[in-house]
């Protein structure tokens, strides 16, 4: 296990370097996006003016409020609560994301599954999991909300975050093939005869 403090954007060879159960804090940018924002991305062929290139992409429609423009709220927006939601759903975009985004890092609560775990290895990327309930703590790992592409479909926008040290965070999924979900789930299989026998269940 290590510990990583890497400033977005960053390559490959930054990703390659990380592991499962490594812990990760991100610095600079941070992109919010979520079910609509993706749905328009590459099901609708929409395209966004923000370079996503070697960044990190949180699952998220944040709470905000909307204030007068000015050099605190650049984009008119000011962070009220930043969550993170269940990843699962947004699964089938994880490889557009990287391969037409060029996107390295996935940010987000639940896991991924097979056709992820796939694209980070080929393609070099990583999911940083994020515990459920720790809202509050991350929006205070959000500096500004620096600008806001697809507005109309607020909150499901696609936000970019100024953040300072945002984490840790941990590498759950990696580019080597590895997974912690993965690993539980073969926990829980070879552990379950036994519980169900403990509690008197006849296999």
């Amino acid at each position: 296990m290590a510990h990583y403090n890497l400033s977005t954007p960053v390559t490959e060879e930054d990703i390659r370097k990380l592991r499962i159960n490594d812990t990760v804090t991100l610095q600079s940018t941070l992109f919010g996006i979520r079910d609509a924002t993706q749905i328009q991305m590459f099901d609708y062929d929409r395209k966004t003016r923000f370079d996503l290139n070697g960044h990190a992409v949180i699952h998220t429609a944040p709470n905000v409020r909307k204030v007068p423009v000015s050099a605190e709220f650049p984009a008119g927006y000011e962070p009220i609560c930043i969550g993170t939601t269940t990843s699962d759903r947004m699964e089938r975009f994880t490889r557009p994301l990287m391969t037409q985004n060029g996107v390295r890092m996935v940010v987000g609560k639940g896991g991924l599954r097979e056709g992820s775990a796939k694209a980070f290895q080929e393609l070099g990327g990583v999911y940083l999991a994020i515990i459920g309930g720790t809202a509050a703590l991350e929006t205070t790992w959000i500096d500004q909300i620096e600008d806001v592409d697809m507005d109309d479909l607020n909150p499901e926008s696609l936000w970019r975050f100024k953040i300072k040290d945002f984490g840790p965070l941990l590498v759950a999924m990696d580019s080597h093939g590895g997974s912690i979900y993965e690993e539980v789930q073969g926990d829980v299989a070879r552990k379950k005869d036994a519980v169900l026998k403990s509690l008197g269940v006849i296999l």
